[in-house]
């Protein structure tokens, strides 16, 4: 869960409640002579005075605290009071404080987080249709980044479901449900991938548009051709120069057509590139990283014969647990050269239940099946990440092969991938990563290891370093 800790500052204030000791709960001295009373105060805000009263009698009941004294709730404080118990693992508590929240008239910043987290406290109980509309309301109308659902190790449960796929496919296209911030940035990565989109179509819009003009112009003159007469225009002069703007004009948005429907392909391949970045793996020492997190350390390479995935820099497979049983012996004949090429293996078997080791961060109960136990990746990974020397940590413990810590995140992701390359679901494919996570091919079957080596570069041949 992504935890947005709200800050409020309080003013002083000199109100005093007064605490009566005899049978009070709140008391925490009890001294008492016959002539001489004490009564306990507290500042609001947890300054503690005593006050020293003589008198021969029994003192009088002390004053109800007025209403101005008794601290209001916020949705300040019902939202940090929600992260306290999340943390702790009372969900049920949390939700509805975030609830509670929501009824407290919350500036932006407090709607956005009291409707995040309750998404994650839905996600965590596996309900994913719920979670699914907290974070529309979210996006639509307090400014969420579609990134924040892709980042938070808390989601991973509810990156699993179908509910997901639907909200991602969503805020892919844009619209009044979702807001247009993810797609905005999925456009801003494809005019870096291809450039001179813009340009094309600048061009095919300003001669569609000159072509329409000049056909408004032929058609009086063709009509008039068609009608006869003197200083009628030549029909089969204006007929050809009619068909020549009208055949331009068809093929020019067609070409317009075919570019939007590319772009739309980019766009759908982009956001599967960034779902892929953010699945998770455990390494060889049990440690748990992001995909992304392998990026010029190991190349992925991806075949997927129902159930196996590797990573080439990165390769993936999939497949059936004898073939991927079978693709890996073949694998380790080539271990050493596949390893200079910074190969990782990542196997995945379809259908396979897989249990997942850890807790889910910032909970101590026990999870719904729906909602499986997915390990935190550890927000303070990112930041070591970023020295030198966690780096070469890092390197020491990648092996030739790592585990899949979602398999229902790695399936669906290939799946998806199958059905846009036009492969039927859950057949035997290989898919090749770049260094910097794209995918760079995918086959059918298993891969030629072979193949693969003389394909690859070594890590520390230039056109490696290229690619990163």
């Amino acid at each position: 869960m992504a935890v947005v800790t709200l800050h409020h500052h309080h003013s002083s204030s000199n109100s005093l409640v007064y605490t009566p000791l005899i049978g009070s709960p709140l008391s925490s001295t009890t001294t008492i002579s016959k002539t001489t009373s004490f009564f306990r105060t507290q500042n609001l805000y947890g300054h503690h005075h005593s006050i020293s009263c003589s008198s021969s009698t029994s003192p009088p009941p002390p004053p109800p605290p007025s209403s101005s004294e008794v601290e209001t709730p916020t949705a300040e404080s019902c939202v940090n009071l929600g992260l306290t118990l999340f943390s702790r693992g009372r969900v049920k508590e949390a939700l509805s404080q975030f609830d509670t929240a929501l009824t407290l008239n919350p500036n932006l910043e407090e709607a956005q987080a009291a409707f995040y987290n309750k998404a994650c406290c839905h996600a965590y109980r596996g309900e994913g249709r719920k979670a699914a509309e907290c974070l529309r309301t979210a996006l639509k109308e307090y400014n969420l980044k579609f990134g924040t659902i892709l980042n938070d190790p808390d989601l991973a449960s509810f990156r699993a479901l179908p509910e997901f796929k639907e909200l991602q496919e969503e805020a892919r296209l844009g619209g009044e449900d979702v807001g247009y911030s993810f797609r905005r940035d999925l456009k801003l990565i494809s005019e870096v991938q291809a450039p001179f989109r813009g340009v094309r179509r600048f061009f095919y819009v300003a001669f569609t548009a000159a072509a329409g003009v000049s056909l408004l112009f032929t058609i009086p003159r063709l009509l008039r051709g068609i009608q006869g007469g003197d200083g009628a225009p030549d029909i089969w002069e204006t007929t050809q120069n009619a068909a020549i703007n009208l055949g331009g004009i068809v093929v020019l948005v067609a070409l317009l057509l075919w570019d939007n429907k590319k772009e739309e392909e980019q766009l759908a391949q982009i956001s599967r590139d960034e779902t892929l970045s953010r699945l998770p793996l455990r390494l060889s020492t049990n440690r748990i990283v992001e995909l992304v997190q392998l990026r010029d350390t190991v190349r992925p390479v991806s075949n997927i014969p129902a159930g196996l995935c590797a990573l080439y820099l990165h390769v993936i497979l999939a497949g059936k647990k004898e073939t991927i049983s079978l693709a890996m012996q073949k694998a380790d004949r080539f271990r050493i050269e596949l390893l200079k090429r910074g190969v990782l293996l990542v196997p995945i078997i379809w259908g396979e239940d897989r249990e997942t080791l850890g807790q889910k961060k910032g909970f101590g109960g026990p999870t719904k099946a729906a909602a499986a136990a997915l390990p935190s990746i550890g927000e303070d990974f990112d930041q070591r990440a970023q020295s030198v020397v966690a780096k070469s940590k890092l390197k020491s413990e990648i092996r030739f092969r790592a585990e899949v810590v979602s398999p229902a995140e790695w399936e669906r992701w290939i799946r998806d991938q199958q059905k846009s390359e036009g492969v039927t679901p859950g057949e035997d494919v290989y898919i090749i990563l770049r260094l910097d996570g794209r995918v760079r091919r995918s086959g059918k079957g298993m891969p030629d290891w072979q193949q693969i080596v003389k394909e690859l570069p070594e890590m520390d041949a230039l056109l490696s370093k290229l690619e990163r």
